[in-house]
């Protein structure tokens, strides 16, 4: 029976954990009372402050209930406790060669804290689907939309 929800590292549910408190305990009553002022002005319907306030406030609330939706839906893996360190799972830091011995080195993270630039891939984006359970040594094609291309398992580290 596959677990529920996505996978993601303590660190990046600690990360959602922190906008979340961030936004409900800074943000937004600094814009409730913003508001509460602006409101006391007189005329709201030319009162810029109430205007972006109620906007803001109203983008804010969309992001806590995001962030309290995937909190709720996400599953926490430490890969430091991964047993089976001979193969790509979830938290392996894999350093890759193409055909062209171009070194690429990607860890495995939740989607909701893939960064392509740093180096973090979405547990769910295709090259690290072509990656789960490989072990060193092993060819792995990825198809994108450019086409598939070819990586070599070089190593494979949990950190």
């Amino acid at each position: 029976m596959k677990p529920q929800g996505d996978p993601i590292t303590p660190t990046g549910m600690a990360a959602l954990k922190a906008r979340y408190d961030h936004l409900l305990g800074k943000e937004r009553p600094e814009i409730v009372e913003i508001v509460s002022w602006a409101a006391g002005n007189g005329d709201r319907s030319e009162n810029g402050d109430y205007l972006y306030g109620r906007k803001r406030m109203r983008e804010i609330d969309r992001e806590l209930a995001h962030l309290s939706r995937r909190m709720k839906a996400l599953r926490v893996v430490d890969p430091a406790e991964q047993p089976d360190r001979s193969r790509v799972f979830f938290g392996a830091t894999v350093e890759l060669a193409d055909e062209d011995d171009n070194r690429k080195r990607v860890t495995l993270v939740g989607d909701d804290e893939q960064d392509a630039g740093e180096g973090r891939i979405g547990w769910n984006s295709p090259m690290a689907k072509a990656l789960r359970g490989a072990s060193m040594g092993d060819l792995r094609t990825v198809r994108l939309p450019s086409g598939a291309k070819e990586w070599e398992v070089m190593a494979i580290s949990y950190d």
